[in-house]
């Protein structure tokens, strides 16, 4: 392939620019070969004709392709040169604000003058462990890598920082070191990483100061050995420096300033400490204010005076050392403001006795004024013979004040260095060191001194030792893919450095001018220019004889011979005092021989830190200043490009372009380059025989590219012809797909517009014909119109004729007719005027004649009336009339007191009916009692249970009879007697039911606002307390871990004195001490007021937090009053076994000695007794339970076989009842018979053993008779009370049952009741509605029976299960006792000692409690703890050792045995710690463990009696809660220890999947052929990489869920709480998108919109993972949303205004940091993919700006969240409990 085929249309080049060194231009014609002129066109469209020539002018550097732009690393692009570096490096810095950039071996640093958040632990942690290339570049990653190749190949590594002043070299070096310090921290409390880090600030103070380019500039060079110990943690470190900058003690430029240490004493001049040094403001003083601007902007002095200060004292620097470090800084100050007064003459010079700053200085040093006063004035000439002394002029004196303050400083800056170096040495064997070189880079000003010389000459060196390393890493490549090679050709700096060193060279003509007794800096000058004029390394300058140039790798360099004599020519080795005390010392001349200059002091201590250099393996971080200006994030072109020359990096790239820059491995080439494989190549199996198929098909030249063993290498320029290719190929399938969907698009529209046009004719051809229809129906309608428009004329004309005529007949005929009608009218009217004439004289003949006859009618009706009236006055005066009236009134009268008698006889009748209806009722319901009664003994007659159904219908039948009869007779009174006030009452009513549900709206509306008021209160309140609740509940855990920490750190303390240490003889072992010392900690009985924590975290979570918050201090009192009554009791009960102890032993001193086998039935006697009466109350408590049950069930809404059932089921149980406690008092009573018969009997022994002593007592046997006799009565009386009490106890029994008759009388009763209700429901229902109701109440009953039926079988069952349990018992016993009866009983045994042997072994299988000897606590806790494996148990019950546990402790609790409780628990804990120790790495002991002690802390609560902890428990299980020992105090250590643990399962859990989770989130391709592959750089080639071991490991998706379902599954088996679980796995998922979202920030090269796409469908697997386990309302699925959001942010569109607003809205768990980081780390993976523009990026930024997220961009990996354990009681029976014999625990004993 030609060069000049890659010149065509469309290419971009570089060409030279004077203001930007290199401008973008792209090619618009083809270029041919042998034209002089390529055609070219700029950014801003100006087009330009660029001359090309073969020689003078060659052709342009061609750009790299987009996809390429903004790379990790500078040799991943495909051209390598200048203005490609340049840019990548300019749009990293500018867009990306990516600071750090890999060049090769090389890291690249731009300052960016601004501090970042990019150095914080998190990113230490993110960087630690990783290859150099898996993350984006940083100075952690060359930290790392410098770190893992000292571990991995026991080689000591340096890491060289260097770049001009301003760059950032101190700031590099210093957090280099911090990485170091973080990962390597020391192992031991020296805390030497501390002391490392300390050092930083004091040489900062001492050595840098402010220049015009940097406001911390290290004026000195300085290399840090950092050691460390076989185990490579820190164990010292040693400092060397280089190149002191004396002369700014004296001097400084405009704008700069002096070390910072004496502005930091002026600004602390007011301390008490320091007013003795008589100090001012900076500005008073000569030496700090040259530079006349003391302030640094940001900076405060006197803060940092106290770091320094607190550093000296780290570094173990005393007090009054620091004291005379000051003093001397001071007097340094004073020193500078001494003023040289001139002399007349001119050649001497005086100073002022009264000079005060003099007298500070010669105070604080202890010198004598008047000698130095001399001395500062005046110098010693010494010759062979004698000495003279000699004036000084003003200017000379001054010199020499000046060089006796940098001798001063220099030697105070070197005992401060020397001692740093005693506080860092350690007397333990440095294994191997890191050193990291801070040192000047390459420096030329306008004038250049002695000091700029040294620094090149020392960069010289360095670059020669840089190139050879470059070049023996390509040779090493070459070699190791076995490829051949050839010398590649590099600049050699040899002859340069000879120039400077060789014999004769610059340095040696220098000392040896500095020999010559009046040597001057002209006559070295012309040495030089005639020893060295013909080297092409030294050039002199035309127009000076003082000056010359020397040509560095980097640039030219002149030089001025001015001073140079000074400076190199080194101060004496001894010198005379003027101390008071030393005045009359004469000083002796100097031995010149062993004079030393300052060139070649520094000219060996170079070789020495070359050959230091040369015996480690190099690392290089090059820092580059981006402008003059000190402005953040601004880049100077010039000013880069002049660095980039200047410090190898473009060296660097020359280098890898002459080779094969550009490598690929086979599988990465197949990937990206397949397109343009055939598809019969592409199904090969051997890529790598495909890849070189194809290479050798495209690049003709088969120099272009070398076949290695796992990677394919390129000349530069051949990734980009591939890639050109490659886009061809796309740009060819593009145009391909174009043509297709244009084509395709073109016939859609040709179709469309056919089809249209069809239309458009069919349209118009319609319209035609519509047109020509209309015109002939337009024709048609005027022939129409027309003919009807004459025929309308035709005939109105007629009409109009017509109606004329018809008109004048009408006048006509009405004439002639007018005239007859007014003839008939005038005749008519005639005719009534007569009528009315003659019919008025007729009414008015009338009217007089009726007017005449009311008259006289009136008169005789008025006669008639006035007798009438005086008649009926007369008969009203009379008693007659009077009597008529009163008879009818006093007849109804009479009627109504006859009615009114009938109906009160009437209710009397009523009455007395009622009265027998309930007098008859009573007697039946009496007579139902006694046959009710009767029945217990009847159970199985069948007949009364009929007669009894018969008598509840008949019942039935009156009651339904007698409340009718009721009912009428109420309805008939309240007629009669309430009809009146019904209406009033009831308005009555419905007002005052009106007005209190107006006063209950009113107070119903009051409350809810009260309510809704303390509802948002309490819920505020309750937010409150639980943040502040977790955040308790936070530190408290962080205080055990560090605690578990403190622990572990001094076990291991103790392991390691006891291994390096050997006494002889016996002694303690400390594993054993500790344990002893822990177990003081846990004392048996707490007296602590508060509780533990846990139970008031489950007290607060069930009462309510306000409620809990309420009663805390009540609870408290009463759980302090609880341990005090408890704690008397136990005292009392103390005293009581004591006294009992006592009158056992006088009894068994008073009585004569019987023998074992009484003495053991006495005490088997004794507490059969006791187990009995015990047992005996627990079947009365089963019994009254079981008849409160019956009677809830009846009382419920049950038909009548229900309480039919109910009954029996009660008779059936109450006989069972009955039985069974006959059984226990004829035990009971034959117990105590044969307790008092035993007595009797010893009595009787005793009396017959004392008749045997004392013969005189046997004469007279009516004492023993009366005894006897007195003996047997007691017994009777005893047998009468245990009868009495049997008596009574039945008479109980009795009541009970007559109370339960009577309960069921009353139930039956309201059945009837409830039955009737029913009746009378189903008559008022119509036929229809009375069928579907009555079919309803049959289903309902049906269903209801057949749920009791189900219920009692069962409870059959059940009951069976337990009788064959309870029979197989009796018959092991059975045959157990026969076995003992065959072996032989005592004659004294009695038959009833096998029942009573019987009833022990039966309460011995149902205690729940495991006894063991003391002896046996450590078997115990060796087989149970120590040596106990999980897999043994994975059959058995979950967390069995628990459980076993507890019930050995119940056994203790039982036998009030505090110390053996003690014992137990605090070596059980102790165990577990061991254990823990022990498997510290181990997952599924530590769950095991985690599950166990939860466990055996949910047991000391749920057994612990308190109520709070008793509401979920069986009755049995209430009965095994502990009686004695209150164990609060060991739950909170538990509680503890549960913490401690589930820390450390976080924490294994974490060092299982921390290395899978990059690889399986971010790596893997769970999604087939999605991902994409970019050229790679140094990341593939990274000497970091464990490639003997195949490379690093990979996971899966698939492997890490594996993984957690792995975790998970153990977690489930071993029974530990689903609570805890999910806690468990919520902070794994934290750790998963802790780091994977750490991983995405720093990495570019998963920063892609296929990478989002893998990584959503991850989390979404995650996701399912979860749901299928049960576990996605754990709060785990919500830790996954950052990353999520991650994801879909690689995926959304990020162009307009509207998708920065939909990104804004979408990304609320990122913060602005995360959110920005991503959108500059975005990298497309294909040239047709669109970059982020920086535009969008800050309107991001500026959407951003409201919210107040923290300054943090990765997410802490070790945040951990509180763990809560929940009280979770357990449902197993104790008794029920079966121990494997697998575990070896016979020596333990069941009770």
């Amino acid at each position: 392939m030609s060069v000049y085929e890659l010149y065509t249309k469309f290419t971009r080049v570089w060409i030279p620019d004077p203001e930007d060194v290199w401008k973008a231009a792209e090619i618009i014609r083809d270029f041919k070969e042998g034209e002089s002129l390529l055609h070219l066109k700029l950014e801003d469209e100006t087009p330009l004709e660029y001359p090309v020539g073969p020689k003078s002018n060659p052709l342009p550097f061609l750009r790299n392709p987009d996809i390429l732009v903004g790379e990790n690393d500078l040799t991943a692009l495909s051209y390598l040169h200048e203005p490609a570096v340049l840019h990548n490096l300019k749009v990293r810095f500018l867009e990306s604000n990516n600071i750090y950039t890999y060049c090769g071996i090389v890291l690249v640093a731009i300052n960016p003058y601004e501090q970042l958040q990019i150095y914080g632990e998190e990113v230490i942690n993110a960087y630690s462990g990783q290859n150099m290339g898996d993350m984006d570049p940083h100075i952690f990653a060359v930290a790392e890598e410098a770190y893992k190749q000292m571990a991995r190949d026991e080689r000591n590594q340096s890491i060289i920082v260097s770049g001009e002043s301003g760059a950032g070299k101190t700031v590099s070096a210093k957090y280099a070191m911090r990485f170091f310090a973080t990962v390597g921290g020391s192992s031991t409390e020296t805390n030497v990483e501390e002391k490392v880090l300390a050092s930083s600030p004091i040489m900062e103070a001492i050595g840098n100061a402010k220049t015009t380019r940097n406001d911390n500039s290290s004026r000195f060079g300085k290399y840090i050995q950092i050691g460390f110990s076989r185990h490579y943690h820190i164990i010292g470190a040693n400092m060397r420096t280089y190149l002191l900058e004396k002369s700014r003690v004296v001097f400084q430029a405009e704008d700069e300033r002096n070390y910072h240490i004496f502005y930091q004493l002026c600004a602390s001049a007011s301390l008490p400490e320091l007013r003795d040094l008589s100090l001012t403001s900076a500005e008073d003083f000569t030496y700090t204010s040259l530079g006349e601007n003391i302030f640094i902007e940001g900076v405060n002095d006197a803060e940092d005076f106290k770091k320094t200060r607190e550093a000296f004292t780290l570094l173990g620097i005393k007090d009054s050392s620091q004291s005379n470090i000051f003093k001397i800084m001071a007097s340094i100050l004073h020193l500078g403001n001494v003023a040289i007064c001139p002399e007349r003459d001119g050649e001497s010079c005086h100073i002022s006795r009264d000079d005060l700053h003099l007298k500070h200085f010669c105070r604080l040093l202890g010198l004598e004024l008047q000698q130095m006063e001399h001395w500062l004035c005046h110098r010693k000439l010494v010759t062979a013979s004698e000495t003279y002394v000699k004036t000084m002029s003003s200017k000379q004196a001054a010199n020499a004040r000046d060089a006796l303050a940098k001798h001063i400083y220099a030697r105070m800056f070197d005992w401060i260095v020397e001692h740093i170096n005693m506080a860092l040495q350690t007397s333990s064997k440095q294994h191997s060191f890191i050193g990291v070189l801070d040192i000047y880079g390459f420096e030329t000003f306008e004038v250049n001194s002695f000091e700029q010389f040294c620094i090149n000459y020392a960069n010289e060196k360095l670059q020669q030792q840089f190139n050879s390393h470059v070049f023996k890493l390509e040779q090493e490549e070459y070699m190791k893919e076995q490829i051949p090679w050839t010398l590649i050709d590099f600049y050699d700096n040899q002859p340069c450095i000879d120039l400077i060193e060789a014999r004769l060279g610059v340095l040696d003509l220098l000392d040896e001018e500095c020999k010559v007794p009046k040597g001057t800096d002209q006559n070295w000058a012309q040495k030089l220019y005639k020893q060295h004029s013909s080297s092409a390394h030294f050039q002199k300058p035309r127009m000076s004889n003082t000056s010359f140039i020397i040509i560095h790798f980097a640039d030219k360099f002149q030089l001025v011979a001015d001073l140079f004599h000074e400076k190199d020519d080194a101060p004496p080795s001894k010198t005379s005092r003027v101390n008071v005390r030393a005045a009359k010392s004469t000083p002796k001349a100097p031995n010149k021989e062993h004079r030393k200059t300052v060139g070649h002091q520094f000219r060996s201590s170079l070789h020495l830190l070359m050959e230091t250099l040369n015996a480690t393996t190099p690392h290089y971080v090059r820092c580059i200043k981006p402008n003059d200006y000190k402005e953040a994030f601004s880049f100077d072109s010039r000013r880069a490009v002049q660095q980039l020359r200047a410090c190898g990096v473009l060296e660097t790239i020359r280098i890898s372009a002459a080779g094969y820059p550009s490598r690929w491995t086979y599988p990465d080439f197949f990937s990206r380059y397949r397109v343009l494989m055939q598809k019969s190549d592409m199904m090969s199996a051997d890529k790598k025989l495909v890849c070189k198929n194809l290479l050798e098909i495209l690049i003709k030249e088969p120099d272009m590219f070398q076949f290695g063993r796992t990677k394919i290498f390129f000349r530069a320029g051949q990734v980009a012809y591939l890639e050109k290719l490659r886009a061809d190929k796309f740009r060819a399938a593009c145009i391909k797909i174009q043509k297709t969907v244009r084509g395709w698009l073109q016939r859609v529209r040709y179709r469309k517009i056919r089809k249209s046009a069809v239309t458009l004719q069919r349209y118009g051809r319609g319209y035609l014909a519509r047109r020509y229809a209309e015109y002939l129906r337009l024709t048609r309608a005027a022939l129409l119109c027309q003919k009807q428009y004459r025929m309308v004329r035709v005939r109105r004309a007629y009409l109009r004729v017509r109606q004329a005529v018809v008109t004048i007949q009408a006048y006509t005929r009405g004439m002639f007719t007018r005239r007859i009608y007014w003839e008939f009218l005038l005749h008519h009217k005639a005719m009534i005027i007569q009528k009315s004439v003659r019919s008025w004289l007729q009414r008015k003949k009338f009217r007089r004649a009726r007017n005449a006859a009311v008259v006289i009618q009136c008169a005789y009706r008025r006669m008639r009336a006035k007798r009438q009236l005086k008649q009926l006055k007369i008969e009203a005066r009379s008693a007659e009339h009077l009597k008529k009236l009163n008879t009818g009134m006093e007849n109804k009268i009479v009627q109504l007191q006859r009615k009114m008698d009938d109906q009160s006889k009437e209710y009397k009748a009523h009455n007395e009916q009622l009265l027998m209806a309930n007098s008859s009722l009573g007697s039946e319901v009496n007579k139902l009692q006694k046959e009710l009664e009767q029945i217990r003994g009847q159970q199985g007659e069948g007949g009364q249970l009929t007669s009894l159904q018969d008598e509840l219908e008949r019942l039935r039948e009156e009651l339904q009879e007698a409340y009718a009869e009721r009912k009428r007779l109420e309805e008939e009174h309240s007629t009669e007697k309430l009809g009146l006030k019904q209406r009033v009452k009831e308005l009555e009513r419905e007002n005052s039911l009106l007005k209190s549900e107006k006063e209950e709206m009113n107070q119903r509306i009051l409350q809810q606002s009260k309510s809704a008021a303390e509802d948002s209160s309490v819920s505020q309140r309750e937010g409150t307390l639980q943040t502040e609740l977790d955040g308790e509940r936070q530190r408290y855990q962080n205080l055990l871990r560090e605690f578990s920490r403190l622990e572990q750190r001094c076990d291991n303390l103790k392991e390691e004195l006891s291994l390096t240490k050997f006494h002889p003889g016996h002694r303690r072992n400390p594993s054993n001490q500790s344990s002893l010392e822990s177990d003081s900690n846990y004392p048996s009985v707490s007296t602590s007021e508060v509780g533990d924590t846990e139970d008031s975290v489950q007290l607060v979570e069930e009462m309510g937090v306000e409620r809990a918050a309420m009663d805390i201090s009540l609870f408290m009192k009463l759980q302090k009053r609880v341990r005090e009554l408890e704690q008397e009791r136990k005292r009392l009960q103390i005293s009581v076994d004591k006294m009992e102890e006592l009158a056992r032993r006088r009894g068994a001193e008073a009585k004569s000695p019987t023998s074992e086998q009484e003495t053991a039935d006495l005490a088997y006697n004794s507490l059969k007794r006791q187990e009995l009466e015990s047992e005996n109350k627990k079947l009365k408590n089963d019994l009254n339970e079981l008849r409160k049950t019956i009677a809830e069930r009846a009382s419920q809404n049950s038909s009548s076989n229900e309480l039919q059932d109910s009954y029996n089921l009660l008779i059936s149980q109450l006989k069972a009842a009955n039985e069974e406690l006959d059984a226990r008092k004829e035990e009971v009573l034959i117990l105590r018979t044969q307790i008092v018969s035993t007595a009797q009997l010893q009595e009787k022994n005793e009396h017959i053993q004392e008749s045997k002593k004392i013969p005189e007592l046997n004469n007279s046997k009516e004492p023993v008779d009366k005894e006897e006799a007195l003996e047997a009565y007691h017994g009777l009386c005893e047998s009468k009370r245990l009868l009495e009490a049997q008596l009574q106890s039945q008479s109980r029994q009795h009541k009970d049952e007559l109370e339960a008759l009577n309960t069921q009388i009353e139930l039956l009763k309201a059945d009837i009741e409830k039955k009737q209700e029913i009746l009378n429901h189903t008559m008022s229902l119509s036929p229809e509605a009375q069928v579907e109701y009555s079919v309803q109440q049959e289903i309902t009953r049906l269903t209801n029976d057949n749920l009791d039926l189900k219920e009692l079988v069962e409870k059959l069952e059940k009951n069976e299960r337990k009788l064959k349990k309870q029979l197989r018992i009796y018959m092991k016993k059975v045959q157990e006792l026969e076995a003992s009866q065959a072996a032989g009983l005592t004659s004294r045994s009695k038959p009833e000692l096998s029942r009573q042997v019987t009833v022990q072994r039966k309460e011995k299988d149902f205690e729940g409690m495991l006894e063991y000897y003391k002896d046996d606590e450590a078997l115990l806790v060796k087989t149970l703890i120590t040596d106990f494996k999980p897999n043994t148990v994975t059959a058995t019950v979950p967390c069995l050792p628990a459980y076993i546990l507890f019930m050995c402790i119940r056994h203790a609790d039982y036998i009030n045995d505090d110390q053996k409780v003690e014992s137990l628990l605090t070596s059980t804990i102790n165990g577990i710690k061991k254990v823990l120790k022990k498997n510290n790495d181990d997952f599924e002991v530590t769950s095991f463990w985690l599950a166990n002690s939860s466990r055996l802390l949910h047991c000391l609560k749920q057994y612990s009696g308190d109520e709070v902890f008793m509401t979920q428990n069986t009755a049995k299980q209430n009965e095994h809660c502990l009686k004695n020992f209150d164990l609060a105090e060991y739950r909170q250590v538990l509680s503890d220890l549960s913490i401690q643990i589930y820390q450390q399962l976080i924490k294994v859990a974490e060092g299982i999947i921390q290395p899978m989770i990059v690889s399986a989130m971010l790596e893997s391709e769970s999604i087939p052929s999605l991902a994409g592959v970019k050229p790679m750089g140094y990341r593939n080639r990274s000497s970091s990489m464990d490639t003997d071991g195949g490379g690093p490991s990979s996971y899966t998706l698939e492997a890490l869920i594996r993984q957690l379902g792995q975790f998970h599954g153990i977690m489930r088996d071993q029974g530990l709480d689903p609570e805890i679980v999910g806690q468990v796995v919520r902070q794994l998922f934290h750790c998963v998108n802790a780091v994977t979202l750490n991983n995405l920030l720093l990495r570019k090269d998963v920063c892609s919109w296929s990478n989002g796409m893998q990584l959503r469908y991850n989390t979404s697997q995650m996701e399912e993972w979860l749901r299928g386990n049960n576990l996605y309302q754990s709060k785990a699925a919500a830790t996954l949303e950052p990353i999520i959001q991650a994801a879909q942010l690689l995926q959304v569109k990020k162009k307009t205004s509207q998708d920065a607003e939909a990104i804004c809205s979408l990304c609320t768990a990122l913060n602005t940091q995360q959110i920005v980081k991503i959108l500059n780390l975005y990298t497309p993976l294909n040239e047709f993919e669109e970059r982020v523009t920086v535009s969008f990026i800050r309107n991001i930024q500026n959407r951003l700006q409201e919210r107040n997220d923290p300054p943090q961009l990765l997410v802490d990996t070790k945040h951990t969240f509180p763990v809560l354990f929940p009280y979770t009681p357990s449902a197993l029976s104790l008794e029920t409990l079966h121990i494997p014999a697998s575990l070896g625990l016979d020596f333990l004993i069941r009770v």
